[in-house]
């Protein structure tokens, strides 16, 4: 009989056919090489302290250092370059007392600026907070004070919001822009001059904590210690390019573009990030050219792309694009359908749950096969439904609350609260159901009727 404080047998059996299956994913789509047995150590080693961002950008600075790692508005830089200026600006900031247990605000749109303050971050051991760019002036102070922010790392472009926050709130900007009115300190003049060495190594990583939405003052859902294993969960199903260029239209401060930084890097992709407001045109136009194999974005993002016709489509040579990969919000049929009609077989659909658990992945034969799928779990994500009794629901077609588990799964909220949990997996807050072929359906908000099979589809004679 085992242990109370042992983890089940199936669990245990799980875990390991997990990371099994994990890894060998991870091979088949070139993300870790078992002719190099030593940096896989290395690397696990680095991502139980430094936290996934960190982790990624030293294992690719081993591996390719002159390669491009980011491109932004500013032009390319070099994995090497971001890796020592994130040094500098880690020891920069160690001189202004941030420490392991400091808590960081980030208030940015995508840029280096914005990566590097998360790279130091990470070298640094301090928990760092992925504001929305969207927050305004009282939502933004009053998640400061839950979130128990030490010091806000921002654009200048926001500097308006800075009147409500506290006056002892230190503020550094993150992009000055043509004017610095208020003469506020930029992590550039934090990080001249200081050393390029790596500090000291933190005994654990501080975390990345991504606000959930929906609420008057958005909650944190916070990642801790990242396995370099759960990238197979988006591996698994959506082919992402390995050494090519991917564009981020996603923003940095959500999980999706996050997540894809990461895993670009991990694949040694030079990542182009859009600093600016989303535009449709300018997003095609990056793909063109950088020759993009990948677009990451939101479905509203998808949509205003495809909106625009295939007249103007047809202005942008987006041939090379072999993934579009969307994530973030529903994803409707006729969307998904359209795209299809001018960049053929590209698009891949993710379900995640609150904005940091994998769910589940569509492709594009589900896209066809299925309108309206969010597709099947991947490797190492369980997926479950049930009723208002919480008894698992088995049958095809029965509709009823999800409950989702994985290596990326949800930590709880930062104010404490947490979602409902079932056989050691937590609600993902809506309701679905499961078809024949084992394809994932959502059907709303966890706030309906569940327990009973959808009526059958009208057929027209």
């Amino acid at each position: 009989m085992p242990s109370a404080l042992s983890p089940a047998p199936t669990a245990v059996v799980r875990a390991v056919a997990d990371a099994l299956s994990a890894a060998v994913v991870l091979y088949r789509r070139g993300a870790i090489e078992l002719r190099h047995p030593i940096e896989l150590v290395r690397t696990a080693r680095e991502a139980t302290a430094l936290g996934p961002v960190a982790t990624t950008l030293a294992h690719a600075t081993r591996g390719a250092s002159s390669a491009v790692a980011l491109i932004d508005d500013r032009g390319p830089i070099t994995f090497e370059q971001l890796d020592q200026a994130s040094n500098r600006l880690a020891n920069g900031l160690a001189a202004q007392a941030i420490t392991a247990g400091t808590v960081l605000g980030a208030l940015c749109r995508d840029h280096r600026g914005f990566v590097l303050t998360m790279l130091a971050a990470g070298k640094l051991g301090a928990r760092i907070v992925l504001l929305d760019t969207g927050i305004s002036g009282p939502r933004l102070t009053a998640t400061l004070e839950r979130e128990q922010i030490d010091m806000l790392l921002a654009d200048a472009e926001f500097v308006d919001r800075f009147d409500e926050l506290p006056a002892q709130m230190p503020i550094v900007l993150t992009r000055a822009g043509a004017t610095n009115r208020r003469g506020l300190p930029t992590i550039h003049g934090i990080a001249a001059w200081r050393s390029a060495l790596p500090l000291p190594v933190p005994v654990d990583p501080g975390g990345i904590v991504i606000l959930a939405e929906g609420a008057e003052t958005p909650k944190g859902a916070p990642s801790g210690k990242v396995s370099p294993l759960q990238s197979a969960q988006f591996l698994d199903r959506i082919p992402l390019p390995k050494a090519n260029t991917i564009v981020l239209a996603a923003p940095l401060s959500h999980g999706i573009g996050l997540s894809q930084l990461i895993l670009g890097w991990a694949l040694g992709n030079t990542v182009v990030v859009l600093a600016d407001r989303f535009d449709a045109r300018r997003t095609l136009a990056a793909v063109a050219r950088h020759h993009a194999s990948a677009l990451v974005l939101v479905p509203t993002m998808l949509r205003q792309i495809v909106d625009l016709g295939p007249t103007v489509l047809a202005e942008y040579d987006t041939s090379t694009l072999t993934v579009i990969f969307s994530a973030g919000s529903a994803l409707p049929p006729d969307l998904s359908r359209r795209t299809a009609l001018h960049f053929g077989d590209a698009l891949y659909h993710l379900y995640t749950c609150a904005d940091v658990t994998v769910a589940a992945v569509a492709t594009p034969q589900d896209l066809r096969e299925a309108p309206g799928t969010v597709g099947r779990p991947p490797v190492g994500c369980r997926v479950a439904v049930y009723d208002e009794q919480r008894r698992r629901i088995t049958t095809p077609g029965v509709v009823g609350t999800l409950f989702v588990a994985g290596g990326l799964s949800f930590l709880g909220f930062t104010d404490g609260t947490d979602k409902e949990v079932v056989d050691g997996m937590h609600s993902s807050g809506d309701l679905g159901h499961f078809d024949d072929a084992g394809r994932l359906f959502i059907d709303g908000p966890d706030d309906a009727m569940i327990g009973e099979p959808l009526p059958a589809p009208a057929h027209s004679e």
